[in-house]
């Protein structure tokens, strides 16, 4: 057993709430722009003094519509200004956050305002609203909804004119360090999704102590952060709360398909994001650079960027010729990568499932350090991350400041500190297997070295054991696999079966590109080339470079193409885009089989 600890940065508050976050930027900083809202195509600073108002008047609406301290108010939108504004409007109540994904299903809906008892629902389009519509004999305690796309938020404001700053000031105060802000539901990769109950506290020690070690990344009034991450995941709240906290300019971006744009027009110095946007960014500059005859300087870039990072990390550091050798193309091609980032940004936070060795080094070595984090709904996001001055490239970091990783004797990750949820709501038999012995046991395996960085290598639950007894780990072939430009996803099979085997699908942006290099039809779908042989031979080469990375017992022997991608709407990813490799095994059993019999 091995365990390891960094002191805290951040003292968090005895009593208090999120609520005081918002009083004290508008006290302190009443004219910085704390957030910035798109209007008409454009950004529209919004300070800390007008945020603080518009906060107030969307609680006194809530209030007066009946919304009492305690209650549970459901939220669900895209990434945008108002998903912000209203967490801190229902917390402003008293309230408590209930976020959903603007993506669900209308039986996930039900569950999770059934479950949470919800008095009220805040949704942004008609079809949520239709949503809602279609439950709302099936959900008794429901009183209240509001569409943000209807007025939503002025019908707030309407609602509360009549209620005196005094009132909104007395119910903000009601909620103390160790009440409910938020209910967050689990993606349900198994069984029905379980409400984590996320205090006051686990925000404060959280994001405190996130801001507080990442401090350069947070200066006030010069840098900014684009959100475009769901606010429903754990991972956008620790950005939206973290960025009032510091504070930092914060902005929402609904669509990721125009997230190019947005961050050229928002010019953030901060981004967080999930390793498929990346690795989008890396394979679309690659695919670019190949269409315009440039592909050759790109890969030769693209390598020296790697090595000039990996030599960072010796101690006679990168060599006279190297460090030429990356000025001259810092012009010719990196500038050009950072500038697609938005051009002022240095560093960014990376989540949600592990980066990759190579990638990492690839955009640290353009001048874009991109720092690894590790966490779950249960630590309020990340339990563990990179620090700035002192990055290690291949791990998820050293611990949150004030909590305790411990690595069990049989690999499991237990984590320990006041970041942590409190309970299941509604679900004392597992807040009880989850939380044993005053740990949290994350159900991960992981491996911490002399220094304390954290390395995670599995899911206890997803490990394979072949029909030969070896434990594979199916993560680290997955990485590599999926790093390929024309994968989508890679799910390594081989439970109780002779060989490891993986089902793969194809990444539809940049199947057409690599379609019209090889002379495919213009229509070519991945139905249409999942047999070809000339695509079957790239995508052996994706399995080759994996299998480099792990043993002979854990390599795939055999591989099948999809005809279809994994997809949220299609059930085989979460909001967070992990796979729910049940409902795959399940689904796909007939592909597994050909693996084996075909």
């Amino acid at each position: 057993m091995r365990e390891f600890s960094l002191p805290a940065l951040y003292e968090v508050p005895a009593d208090g709430n999120l609520t005081d976050i918002v009083r004290r930027n508008a006290v302190r900083h009443p004219d910085v722009a704390v957030l910035g809202r798109k209007v008409d195509g454009g950004w529209q600073d919004v300070t800390a003094r007008v945020f603080q108002n518009e906060v107030r008047a969307a609680a006194k609406g809530l209030i007066a519509s009946g919304v009492r301290a305690g209650d549970r108010v459901a939220l669900m939108s895209r990434t945008r200004y108002e998903w912000t504004l209203l967490d801190f409007a229902i917390w402003s109540a008293g309230a408590v956050t209930v976020p959903v994904y603007e993506t669900s299903s209308a039986e996930q809906v039900q569950w999770i305002l059934e479950d949470s008892g919800a008095v009220a629902c805040l949704v942004e389009t008609d079809t949520h609203a239709a949503v809602l519509d279609s439950l709302r004999e099936r959900l008794p305690d429901l009183a209240r909804v509001w569409q943000i796309d209807r007025d939503g938020v002025a019908e707030l404001g309407r609602a509360g004119a009549d209620l005196s700053d005094e009132a909104v000031e007395e119910r903000s105060s009601v909620a103390g360090a160790d009440d409910p802000a938020t209910l967050v539901y689990t993606s349900g990769t198994t069984g029905r999704p379980k409400g984590c109950v996320l205090t006051h506290r686990s925000f404060f020690a959280e994001c405190g102590n996130v801001v507080e070690r990442l401090k350069p990344l947070f200066r006030t009034g010069e840098c900014s952060v684009l959100l475009f991450l769901p606010v429903a995941h754990v991972f956008g709240r620790l950005v939206e709360v973290a960025a009032l906290m510091a504070p930092i300019k914060l902005g929402h971006a609904p669509d990721v398909k125009n997230l190019t744009d947005e961050l050229a027009s928002f010019r953030p110095t901060l981004i967080l994001g999930v390793p498929r946007v990346f690795e989008k960014v890396y394979n679309a500059a690659r695919a670019k650079a190949r269409a315009d005859g440039k592909g050759r300087i790109f890969d030769r870039a693209a390598d020296t960027a790697i090595a000039y990072s990996r030599a960072l990390d010796t101690p006679a550091g990168p060599s006279l010729g190297l460090r030429i050798r990356h000025r001259v193309l810092d012009k010719l091609v990196y500038g050009k990568l950072r500038a697609v980032l938005g051009g002022r940004g240095e560093y960014a936070i990376s989540g949600g499932a592990p980066l990759g060795e190579r990638l990492g080094h690839f955009f640290r070595g353009i001048g874009f350090t991109v720092l690894e984090g590790y966490g779950l709904t249960e630590s309020c996001a990340a339990t563990a991350f990179n620090p700035w001055d002192r990055q290690k490239i291949g791990t998820v970091g050293q611990p949150l400041p004030g909590s305790v990783v411990r690595i069990a004797d049989d690999g499991e990750v237990l984590l320990h500190g006041e970041h942590l949820f409190a309970r299941y709501w509604n679900n004392e038999a597992a807040t009880a297997e989850a939380l044993a012995d005053a740990w949290f046991h994350t159900g991960d395996i992981g491996t911490l070295d002399e220094d304390g960085y954290l390395a995670i290598t599995g899911r206890k639950k997803e490990i394979i054991v072949t029909a030969g007894g070896k434990n594979v780990a199916p993560a680290v072939m997955e990485d590599r696999v999926r790093a390929h430009a024309l994968v989508a996803e890679c799910m390594v099979v081989g439970d109780g079966r002779p060989f490891v085997g993986a089902l793969i699908t194809l990444d539809g942006e940049f199947l057409g590109r690599w379609a019209e290099e090889h002379g495919k039809p213009a229509d070519a779908t991945p139905a249409s080339l999942r047999e070809d042989p000339e695509l079957l031979a790239e995508i052996q080469r994706a399995v080759d470079d994996g299998n480099a990375a792990v043993s002979k017992a854990e390599s795939v022997r055999k591989f099948r193409v999809l005809a279809a991608e994994f997809t949220e709407d299609s059930g085989h990813l979460t909001p967070s885009l992990k796979l729910k490799r049940n409902v795959v095994a399940k689904d796909y059993a007939g592909d597994i089989e050909a693996l084996y019999h075909g």
